[in-house]
């Protein structure tokens, strides 16, 4: 099966290649056609979570993703940490509050540094439209996210929001993600705290 999502937004890539696998016959290849590295990254990373391989090859100003093997229904919901509660952040801001924007980046600072201190740390944190910044290159939150991180916190940041703010290649920690995943995440999460 091919489906083409060159010139599509995100998170279009990673819904109509979902979409392909589930409309697929007798586990067949899926091809998918995108025209851009974040669309890569998320189609891989949407099929790896449902224990899928995927080869890339490039084209001539696009790429093709083939997808092939049998979706493993436990890849579906990894553990990412060792916590009962599936509890997720989501940080939509660089700065916590309203007010004063250097107390709200002294307080988001010490929110993530509180965070990263908690006996039971969230399985994921979700950095999005203006907390987009904080996961990249000079954040002053840099290490207590790399802590978080090696004690199995998944930390994603929206790769739309990157694209945007001129950041895409200063991620510093975690992974690009996209507004599909998000989703995913958010209606998942048995908790959700938003600073």
């Amino acid at each position: 099966m091919i489906v083409d999502a060159r010139g599509k937004a995100c998170p279009l890539p990673v819904v109509i290649a979902n979409k392909a696998l589930q409309d697929r016959q007798d586990n067949e290849e899926v091809q998918v056609y995108v025209d851009n590295d974040i669309a890569v990254q998320n189609v891989k990373r949407m099929a790896a979570t449902k224990g899928l391989e995927v080869a890339v090859t490039e084209g001539d100003g696009y790429f093709v993703l083939t997808i092939a093997g049998d979706i493993k229904e436990e890849a579906q919901a990894p553990v990412v940490c060792g916590c009962e509660r599936n509890t997720v952040v989501a940080v939509t801001s660089a700065t916590m509050g309203s007010g004063s924007e250097e107390l709200g980046k002294l307080l988001m600072k010490g929110f993530i540094y509180a965070l990263s201190q908690q006996e039971t740390l969230p399985k994921a944190i979700l950095f999005y439209n203006g907390g987009a910044s904080i996961p990249t290159e000079g954040s002053v939150s840099l290490e207590d996210l790399k802590s978080m991180e090696a004690q199995g916190v998944a930390i994603y940041t929206c790769g739309t929001c990157l694209d945007f703010y001129g950041l895409k290649d200063k991620l510093a920690v975690g992974s690009v993600t996209n507004m599909y995943s998000i989703v995913e995440l958010l209606s998942q999460a048995d908790h959700i705290i938003r600073p």
